[in-house]
């Protein structure tokens, strides 16, 4: 029988670990057998190379006796490759000189021996009995329906016609001519009977009826939006120890030993962090969460181009942060899984084999996943209809943001917003960002090592007042054109480092009066940039991390404005990305929340702009300086109420709260309470009544400041402009009537559209518009045509994430 080769086939991987090179060559005569066999099989089975994984073997399904012959001769044909391997196996009690002329040979013969033969016979051999296991669990099924129809129950697998499975017919018509397209069917027992389908579209999908002959007795399939919450919880408590995470991150790869060093650097800061925050939450209970995180970028299947860079000057800042957020996530004591491969992806969701046409059965084993675009791309490959079901429990770290208008599918497509990224229909809030660029989604971050006072006075005394390093590491961002006059201008005043990766030879594209060092560690790096009293940027790369390290070290950053601000319109490196943000210089973030006299941006095409600012620095004393939120603590209390308050699984309480179709367009009945806003002192802005009932909302009720943009701004503008945040959480408590007179608006007409620039009214045409679809309120949408109703909210010193009360 088939499955009594099994433990045979076992045995395969046993044996191959101790033969020595001859002997796996005789084997490989044997595997390269076995291929011809398969494929001389018709076509009926196919090896597809996975990145630098081992062959998998798929076969497409067939008919069951057709299945077993195959599988028996392949079954054969093991063992007599076990047969062999057992005669050579005698060979350990050869003589001397019979070893060592096989030595001889072994090592002539493993010139030849393809690579990675060995793990590709195991994969082989364990593919073949996990056929064996699925082929005889499909004939099985199948003499359960053939004994049902014999014992008159045939009639059970009629096609049933219920009204409250109007799709049924429809699904069976399309099973029976499409079944075969997919391994996944005939993985949960489909076999071409229209018995299989039924039990298949009642037991997995959930578009026919349960069948009356079946067992019953298991749990249900759960088919519900939100993850099961049958199990205890349980309290999250503040680790110190990184020991168990630096062993889930594994080896392998340049990225993954650069994330470790890091998060070894760090450990001592993290440690610290996580007691002040404990201190500071007076020991709040806090759940602990089950965590996915699946770095997608960096999976052999999405190419990873950034590994061999890595030593070679490549970018790192998204390294950088996935290092920081495993830790974050590690440090406040979740459950946590690390995926770097998508094999390790499908055994953590227990997706079943094939293309991503069948569902996950059973609840989602995680209560968040945090990816990128190209994690979401192999989950939507892998986990199909499923990632729709279970999307509202994703998290996509996204570096620059996606804006709602690119978010929205069908919306994209039909106005022109549709890229190679977005189109997810996430809740934009899911979408987290390195820099608080994009208030529409939640900004990660990451962190910057922090000095102590000791260590801020030792920089200050030893500043080198007439030093500079450049920001580039690889030649390429040399090539500016126009960058000889201004680093002409620097050279003049100080003495200018790079750090410039090379392997033999100078890049011709760094000046000869620039000291290079080459790349550096980072260490290195650090030791070099607390000398220095300037970092200056070319314009490339933009919103990195390395400006705010130099900050924290005592630099001043000086970086080029931009004329036009660049963005999707006008720059190449920004088309195609979700977003139609303007950049207006290298380092935003550092130009608007940081400032003078840390930060100096200005008009590189300007020689007496340039000049001055030059001596304007070397004038300048400033103390090393970063961010709060860019401290480990102020991740740490970042990443915490996110986990804690954020969830788009829950359905959101309709507001207003009844059915009317007044209310539904945000109209007060006669009857209706008073006015929710009321004006604050000395402001244009509204705010929550204090005797109006307040939903419970997150952000809170407390920190919404309801504001009116001008023409053409939009609500990140408006916001900005008043010192406060545009919040897209409570754009549904201003998306009504009421919020439009509290602002004595004047509206001869309010209906409900589908544009991601409403709620909005028109003062001319004396036009208000609501919006009908929450996907698409948009804290970055504009036009020119409409004033914007803005909700904003206030925030906590050095933590724009978080509004005052979000603790």
């Amino acid at each position: 029988m088939i499955t009594g080769n099994i433990d045979g086939k076992i045995m395969v991987r046993r044996w191959l670990v101790t033969f020595k090179p001859f002997r796996i060559f005789v084997v490989g005569i044997g595997f390269f057998s076995l291929c011809f066999l398969m494929t001389s099989l018709g076509g009926q089975f196919s090896a597809k190379r996975l990145g630098d994984s081992p062959f998998t073997i798929r076969t497409e399904v067939m008919g069951g006796v057709e299945s077993r012959g195959v599988l028996r001769k392949i079954s054969d044909m093991l063992e007599v490759i076990l047969k062999r391997m057992d005669s050579l196996s005698k060979l350990d009690n050869s003589t001397t000189s019979d070893t060592r002329r096989l030595d001889e040979l072994s090592s002539a013969i493993n010139r030849f021996q393809p690579a990675g033969l060995v793990e590709r016979i195991q994969a082989i051999a364990q593919n073949v009995s996990n056929m064996a296991v699925r082929v005889e669990q499909i004939l099985q099924n199948s003499m359960a329906a053939g004994r049902a129809v014999r014992d008159g129950s045939s009639g059970q697998c009629e096609v049933p016609r219920d009204p409250r499975y109007p799709d049924c017919p429809g699904k069976v018509d399309w099973m029976r001519a499409r079944w075969t397209s997919d391994p996944c069917y005939a993985f949960y027992g489909v076999d071409g009977s229209d018995c299989s389908f039924l039990i298949y579209l009642s037991e997995v999908e959930w578009f026919c009826p349960p069948l009356a002959w079946r067992n019953h007795s298991s749990p249900p399939t759960v088919h519900t939006h939100t993850h099961q919450t049958t199990t205890t919880k349980r309290q999250a408590a503040f680790r110190t120890d990184l020991s168990s995470l630096l062993d889930q991150v594994g080896t392998g790869k340049e990225s993954l030993s650069f994330m470790k060093r890091r998060m070894r650097r760090l450990a001592s800061q993290w440690g610290t962090a996580a007691q002040r925050l404990h201190a500071k939450l007076r020991q709040r209970w806090r759940e602990q969460k089950k965590i996915l995180v699946h770095v997608g970028f960096l999976t052999e299947e999405s190419g990873d181009v950034f590994s061999p860079k890595v030593l070679k000057g490549g970018p790192l800042g998204e390294m950088v942060q996935w290092a920081d957020i495993l830790t974050a996530l590690h440090v406040l004591g979740h459950n946590l899984k690390i995926s770097m491969s998508v094999k390790e992806l499908q055994g953590f969701l227990g997706v079943p084999p094939g293309r991503g046409s069948c569902p996950l059965t059973g609840p989602l084993p995680f209560d968040l996943i945090y990816t990128d675009y190209h994690g979401m791309q192999q989950m939507k490959q892998h986990m199909g209809l499923s990632l729709k079901r279970h999307k509202c429990h994703i998290r996509v770290i996204d570096t620059f943001g996606t804006e709602p208008a690119y978010n929205h599918e069908d919306y994209a497509t039909l106005h022109g917003y549709r890229t190679n990224w977005g189109y997810w229909n996430l809740n934009s809030r899911q979408y987290m960002t390195m820099f608080p660029h994009t208030p529409d989604n939640s900004f990660m971050g990451f962190v910057s090592e922090e000095l102590n006072d000791t260590e801020k006075r030792s920089i200050m005394q030893n500043k080198v007042n007439n030093m500079a390093v450049v920001y580039g590491k690889e030649a390429s961002m040399w090539k500016q054109q126009g960058k000889e006059g201004f680093l002409q201008i620097l050279h003049r005043y100080m003495e200018v480092h790079g750090t410039v990766y090379y392997e033999t030879q100078r890049p011709p594209e760094v000046p000869a009066y620039v000291k290079n060092h080459g790349l550096l560690p980072q260490h290195e790096l650090q030791t070099l940039l607390r000398k220095a009293k300037l970092f200056i940027g070319f314009g490339f790369p933009y919103e990195g991390p390395a400006p705010l390290e130099a900050i924290a070290n005592g630099c001043i950053y000086l970086q080029p404005k931009f004329h036009p601000p660049h963005s999707s319109l006008n720059h190449e490196f920004f088309r195609g990305k979700p977003t139609s943000r303007e950049v207006s210089s290298q380092h935003p973030y550092a130009e608007q929340y940081i400032g003078r006299p840390h930060v100096m941006t200005v008009d590189y095409n300007n020689s007496q702009e340039f000049d001055t600012a030059i001596r304007e620095i070397m004038s300048t004393e400033v103390e090393p300086y970063l961010p709060y939120e860019y401290t480990c603590e102020g991740m740490l209390e970042r990443v915490h109420a996110y986990i804690q308050h954020q969830d788009f699984c829950a359905p959101e309480v309709p507001f207003p709260p009844t059915n009317s179709s007044s209310s539904r367009l945000g109209l007060s009945s006669p009857g209706s309470p008073g006015p929710q806003f009321v004006l604050l002192p000395n402001s244009s802005a509204l705010t929550w009544a204090p005797d109006a009932s307040a939903p419970d909302a997150w952000p809170p009720l407390s920190s919404l400041r309801l504001l009116a943009s001008q023409e053409g701004q939009s609500c990140v503008e408006a916001c900005q402009r008043a010192n406060l945040v545009c919040e897209p959480a409570l754009f549904r408590f201003v998306n009504n009537k009421d919020a439009l007179r509290g602002l004595e608006v004047q509206c001869e007409v309010v209906e409900a559209e589908v544009n991601h620039v409403f709620p909005a009214f028109s003062v001319l045409r004396r036009e208000c518009s609501l919006q009908k679809d929450p996907l698409l309120y948009s804290c970055a949408g504009h036009s020119p045509k409409y004033r914007r109703l803005c909700p904003c909210r206030d925030y906590r010193r050095g933590q724009v994430a978080l509004c005052r009360d979000c603790l």
